[in-house]
């Protein structure tokens, strides 16, 4: 069967989010954002902005739904700032190449460990490929739900910039 990629492709964001946190991408998707109140998201875009001052193709936008860190010959780079989430950097990145590969364009990619002063390098397999395309089937199952996932408690819930939506409760001091 055929995969039909214009139906399916998103913001490289939102493959993150996938592998991140289904909920959180159903959020995000629907405008409830939450990364503008977080310290950590914060440090993450200064980190981001004051990385690789030197390179000429920075933070190219295509099709108004990828926005590529660095650009350099053959490679693109993903600028991160520590490997804690690797398999969503590395699922995005996986999509970009993937999404280029659609637009007739062939790279590979990196991802920047900014902090860790590590570089990892990502080649687009068919494994990788099939994964992605799967994610998007997933990805589209799950933004066109009329509800959010069900809250699901990971080991890094609490420096989600969603922590306080998902967790905090109201508390009935009547009883």
């Amino acid at each position: 069967m055929e995969f039909d990629f214009q139906t399916f492709k998103v913001q490289g964001i939102k493959v993150n989010y996938y592998f991140v946190c289904k909920r959180k991408l159903w959020l995000y998707d629907k405008g409830i954002s939450m990364e503008n109140e977080s310290d950590a998201v914060l440090e993450g875009k200064l980190i981001h902005e004051n990385s690789y001052p030197k390179a000429k193709t920075r933070e190219i936008m295509i099709d108004d739904l990828l926005k590529v860190d660095i650009i350099e010959g053959d490679y693109i780079k993903d600028v991160k700032k520590s490997s804690k989430m690797r398999r969503s950097d590395t699922m995005q990145i996986a999509y970009y190449l993937f999404y280029l590969k659609q637009l007739g364009v062939m790279k590979k990619g990196t991802i920047n460990y900014v902090r860790e002063r590590k570089i990892e390098k990502i080649e687009l397999t068919e494994d990788l490929e099939n994964e992605i395309k799967n994610a998007l089937l997933e990805i589209n199952k799950i933004l066109d739900s009329k509800k959010p996932p069900r809250r699901e408690k990971l080991p890094y819930c609490k420096k989600c910039a969603y922590y306080l939506f998902c967790y905090v409760e109201e508390l009935d001091n009547e009883t």
